[in-house]
């Protein structure tokens, strides 16, 4: 693997070098343009599944100041070489943190801008907002949205564009996007009016064999998922499937699924990429284009600022980097600085009212059913069309008060940023499920506040199960909703990411119960009492 390097006195010319070997095409002949016996030097940078984290953490990691300088010095690097570079991203810029929420993710659009993406594949969470927003993000952005499959029924055209060909040199790369066909199930229905979502592997079949007689190296952008050898289970077919299901695909920059992937996942002949979430890693596939073929393929993913618990010679533990500091570009800083804090001083609106007080203080939701646990469950359960909502207790850090609801005061609830996840279980499954979650003892953040059930714990096992007031059908499968850090196992729940059914939605929890009180106040705190309905 290469070393990276962290340039800084050629910035502004090795990035000049770098895109000067990369334009956009029109249209192109048919048949090769590159030379026979000669080396082309291409190197393709990607991320996907940035979801609202322009800025970084509260750890110092990722972010896109820090992901600049990191992508300013590789391209620096690749100039130096006699290279070209391409940056794509698999998609999902929207849904994250309120900061970019509250501001339609202009600040993650311009920051790309900077970054002088070339190209990105549309994600479902791109159509959590209405088109009018989604034109304006991508005039914000300036590079092209991609995706073959989302069609405008007035045109019958692609919403955006279905592909783009880069001239590298002598090399003609096509660049076509594919957003999963889940997005009808799983996006905003009164965004998607109007659009047609075909399938990506059916459109592919048509389109992939007329790219490759324009273009000498095939990239698909694609927002579907990677699911390994094809076990897509209960969701729409993902990277796997399209690779073994239409040839001529070299290279796949994937996202949706949200998982590293440390080698490629090498499928029909097709490297398939993806760079886990949030500009953790940044993507690095340098190969060599040489009489018609892709040789000498190197791959990694490049950390951006994460960290890892080191134990000292005291026994206490420090977060250190996994790799050397990556310096925040100032100029990158300098823009995204003001969106910052207006979305930390936008915290303070308004965005709902409660009836009485909610109980999330720590010895008591740790211990017992409380109304905001019923509440917390309820919101996840109602945004990804659930039977049952599950909440580790552990995951409640805070009362709400009567009265006024503010972005902050849930954000002081529901701190830590998790996904809601969501997995359809068979009911033999989904009563090993609750008999584990509900025997979570009393006192521990593992222990679970329920909604859309009611059961008895008895010997270790739930029984008397009922769902929305009807008994457990046998014949039945049953969605529950939880977070992606109990779907990963954590606080020792079972671990689901691996089941086939399972689906991390991209929607952060406090952002779900913000959107549950702008919907739904006054919220009747009420409503939410505690009733018993788990007996231990």
């Amino acid at each position: 693997m290469k070393a990276t390097r962290y340039l800084t006195h050629i910035a502004v010319s090795g990035v000049a070098l770098a895109i000067a070997g990369c334009s956009v095409m029109s249209g192109a002949p048919e048949g090769p343009m590159w030379e026979q016996d000669k080396e082309y030097h291409l190197t393709i940078l990607h991320t996907n599944d940035h979801h609202g984290r322009f800025w970084q953490n509260s750890k110092g990691e990722y972010g896109m100041a820090a992901r600049k300088t990191l992508i300013d010095n590789i391209r620096e690097e690749v100039a130096l070489e006699d290279g070209n570079t391409l940056l794509l991203s698999g998609g999902d810029i929207n849904t994250g943190v309120p900061e970019s929420d509250l501001q339609d993710a202009e600040p993650d659009f311009r920051g790309m801008n900077m970054l002088k993406y070339d190209a990105m594949a549309l994600g479902n969470h791109e159509f959590d907002n209405p088109i009018s927003v989604l034109k304006q993000q991508q005039e914000w952005a300036g590079f092209p949205f991609l995706s073959a499959n989302i069609l405008d029924k007035a045109t019958g055209k692609p919403l955006f564009d279905a592909y783009k060909i880069f001239q590298v040199e002598d090399l003609r790369v096509a660049v076509v996007g594919f957003t999963t066909d889940d997005t009808v199930r799983i996006g905003n229905p009164e965004y998607l009016e109007g659009l047609e979502i075909k399938s990506p592997i059916e459109v592919a079949k048509t389109l992939i064999p007329e790219l490759r007689k324009k273009a000498d190296i095939v990239i698909a952008a694609t927002h579907m998922g990677h699911y390994a050898n094809g076990n897509y289970g209960g969701n729409a077919p993902g990277d796997v499937t399209l690779a073994r299901s239409v040839p001529g695909i070299d290279i796949i920059v994937g996202g949706h699924s949200q998982n590293p992937l440390f080698e490629p996942d090498v499928q029909n002949g097709t490297l398939i990429l993806q760079a886990y979430e949030w500009g953790k890693y940044v993507g690095r596939l340098d190969f060599t284009y040489k009489n018609g073929e892709i040789v000498a393929p190197d791959y990694r993913l490049i950390p951006v600022n994460l960290k890892k618990k080191v134990k000292q010679a005291d026994g206490t533990k420090k977060r250190v980097f996994i790799e050397k500091e990556i310096p925040e570009n100032a100029e990158m800083l300098e823009m995204l600085t003001p969106f910052q804090e207006k979305g930390q001083a936008e915290l303070n609106v308004k965005i709902g009212y409660a009836t009485a007080d909610l109980v999330g203080e720590r010895k008591v939701v740790r211990s017992n059913e409380t109304n905001l646990g019923n509440l917390i469950a309820t919101a996840m359960m109602d945004k990804v069309g659930a039977d049952i909502g599950i909440m580790n207790s552990g995951g409640i850090r805070d009362n709400m008060e009567a009265g006024d609801i503010t972005y902050k005061s849930v954000l002081k609830v529901q701190p830590f940023g998790n996904a809601i996840s969501y997995v359809d279980l068979t009911a033999e499954e989904l009563k090993d499920y609750l008999s584990v979650v509900a025997a979570k003892q009393q006192g521990s953040g593992a222990f679970a506040q329920f909604a859309g059930v009611a059961l008895t714990l008895k010997d270790g096992r739930a029984t008397e199960i009922q769902v929305n007031g009807a008994p457990l059908d046998e014949g039945k499968t049953y969605r529950i909703a939880i977070n992606s850090y109990v779907a990963t196992g954590g606080d020792g729940y079972p671990k689901v990411t691996d089941h086939p059914n399972y689906v991390n939605s991209g929607y952060v929890d406090a952002d779900v119960l913000v959107e549950y009180f702008q919907s739904n106040s006054p919220v009747d705190v009420a409503a939410f009492a505690p009733s018993g309905a788990v007996k231990r």
